[in-house]
């Protein structure tokens, strides 16, 4: 395989430290520790710099909400980004203006520069997952990044259950699809080393999965961390993550998996999207 193909790559899973400054300022050296070991890009978990305040319903907690990108965590990791030479995926939650709110990922390249954001497309409304009082449904599509690692995309959370968002990034050419969350022991673990493997396999590109760890102020969520790269044929690249402590995993991708899998499976040549018209059909 040619190094040419292969990239480092790092993604974080980390317990809430109790405030806003010091949940960056980890991550930051976390990211600082990557870059040493040679990774080119980052990603971190669900609302990376908040707790997860979706297990209650409470308006003091839109406080967590800054622009993006030109809120002060994404001036922050530009920074980084240029000092590291990282490319970073970083999601945040994310005010527009008065009454828009979403969960959203920024994308910032290795040179600092903000290359556009996702947002998440699906809403939980469950049981510590209070998601639709604070946020909007994404309106952005399902974009994917032209980075100094790779052509990344992103879906996070909740998304990862609904198989159009994975294949749309496919075919907008990811290489790399992050997916950070924020998941529970017990609600639905058993999906956890389960559905993004077999996205990853369907379409035919690599997978981040990322999960905060520990318990939190505002609720009885157990996050399980146990957070994963995945390759394009469903293997786990390396072991997985710690289900109790937080984590920073690097990881080489070799990239020409992708075309691969792509010429020996060809789930993409065999696609039939003149029989699928009934899918979007109200």
């Amino acid at each position: 395989m040619a190094d040419a193909d292969v990239v480092r790559a790092a993604l974080v899973q980390a317990t809430w430290t109790g405030d806003t400054e010091s949940m960056i300022t980890k991550h930051e050296e976390y990211a600082r520790q990557a870059a040493r070991s040679g990774a080119r890009v980052i990603g971190f978990q669900e609302v990376f710099n908040a707790p997860y305040f979706c297990q209650v319903q409470e308006a003091e907690h839109y406080r967590w909400a800054e622009p993006v990108p030109q809120g002060p965590t994404v001036e922050r990791l530009r920074s980084l980004a240029r000092e590291t030479g990282l490319v970073i995926v970083a999601p945040l939650f994310e005010v527009e203006d008065a009454g828009h709110y979403y969960n959203t990922a920024a994308v910032i390249d290795a040179d600092g520069t903000v290359l556009g954001r996702y947002r998440k497309h699906h809403i939980p409304q469950l049981p510590g997952f209070w998601e639709k009082f604070y946020f909007r449904p994404g309106n952005l599509g399902w974009p994917v990044f032209d980075t100094a690692a790779g052509r990344i995309g992103v879906s996070i959370c909740y998304d990862r259950h609904f198989p159009e968002g994975w294949r749309a990034l496919g075919l907008a050419g990811a290489q790399l699809v992050f997916n950070p969350s924020a998941t529970s022991r017990g609600l639905s673990a058993h999906l956890w080393q389960l559905e993004q493997p077999a996205a990853a396999v369907a379409n035919g590109y690599f997978v981040a999965a990322i999960n905060r760890v520990g318990r939190e102020e505002y609720g009885d969520n157990d996050f399980y961390g146990t957070s994963y790269f995945v390759d394009p044929r469903g293997r786990f690249v390396g072991e997985v993550a710690s289900d109790q402590e937080e984590e920073l995993l690097v990881r080489d991708l070799d990239f020409a998996a992708i075309g691969e899998v792509r010429r020996q499976w060809a789930f993409y040549r065999d696609r039939r999207p003149d029989a699928y018209e009934g899918l979007v059909r109200p």
